[in-house]
């Protein structure tokens, strides 16, 4: 029996402070070292913050200043890969032998994408997604990513891959990370509400794997007293982001979780044993497939950023 203790660091970043949220990720990765994780998980664009504003109101509204402010302090907290900050975040993957995801706002230029960077044990950067689709109003905030990444990594602890918030309703990317014998999944969300978690559930249930559901803790409180939007969340409550983290089985069941309203490190001992016993019924890689009926292709090329972004560097 292969045991594998994985860990999902729910917390608050700072937002707007990138070098502040990726030193919350490496005392995040120790804190789940000392109780044992071999891989640690963090939620979607948790350096610097889940631009929740993008679907508030104000931020919708065409040429709006104080929007446009916001933007440009998030373009400003957004990191590039690879950088001195994601190098920090390997840094701590190799001082506690633990491997670390974490989702980020990257910038490349101007331009800003949704990432999921995934760090093995020895600090490498083995996987650089970008989310495929921006959902509803983040589209004003990132653009379309592809499928350069879109692989389960063989890392320490097993083949771990991931997808980004609604990624998990896209049944093409899933399958994907299914054929690629994915064992452990990361799955990043802002906040892990009812139906995200039904999500989760499903993703392990259907590709027979481990999945760690990720949320976020973010307050009102947590954004600098100047935010120029907050008056689009008058009215409600400190608390934006409740977490709702949890770890999930191979047959859909809850391991752990899920954790609401407090910041918290979720942990589970993963059976990875678990994964053949229960591919019995369904292996939708294998025994439940039809490769002679159906072939999925996947364009796994790089799109480069526009070069006229930033003429000059």
């Amino acid at each position: 029996m292969t045991t594998v203790r994985v860990a999902i660091v729910q917390r608050a970043p700072t937002p707007f402070d990138s070098a502040a949220s990726v030193a919350a990720v490496c005392r995040g990765v120790a804190e789940a070292s000392a109780l044992g994780a071999t891989l640690v998980a963090f939620p979607e664009t948790f350096v610097s913050v889940y631009p929740l504003w993008c679907d508030a109101g104000t931020f919708g509204k065409w040429g709006d200043a104080a929007s446009k402010q916001v933007h440009a302090a998030l373009i400003d907290s957004s990191i590039e890969v690879p950088s001195d900050l994601t190098r920090e975040i390997g840094r701590a993957a190799s001082a506690h032998h633990c491997a670390v995801g974490v989702g980020v706002n990257e910038r490349a230029g101007r331009t800003l994408y949704n990432a999921l960077l995934l760090f093995d044990e020895t600090g490498r950067l083995v996987v650089h997604r970008r989310k495929l689709v921006p959902t509803f109003g983040e589209k004003l905030v990132w653009t379309t990513g592809d499928a350069h990444d879109l692989d389960a990594a063989a890392i320490g602890c097993g083949r771990v891959g991931g997808l980004i918030c609604w990624e998990h309703w896209m049944p093409l990317p899933r399958q994907v990370l299914h054929d690629r014998g994915e064992e452990i999944h990361l799955a990043l969300w802002p906040e892990v509400r009812e139906m995200y978690l039904l999500a989760s559930r499903h993703y392990a249930f259907e590709g027979r794997c481990f999945v760690l559901a990720a949320g976020m803790i973010l307050r009102q409180s947590d954004f600098p007293a100047d935010f120029p939007l907050r008056g689009d969340w008058k009215g409600q409550p400190d608390l934006l982001l409740a977490g709702g983290s949890a770890i999930v089985a191979p047959d859909g069941s809850i391991l752990a979780g899920p954790v609401r309203d407090r910041e918290t490190v979720v942990t589970a001992d993963l059976d990875l044993s678990a994964i053949a016993r229960e591919s019995l019924p369904l292996d939708t890689s294998g025994h439940y497939a039809r490769p002679d009926l159906f072939q999925l292709r996947v364009d796994t090329r790089r799109i480069p950023t526009s070069p006229t972004a930033y003429p000059g560097e």
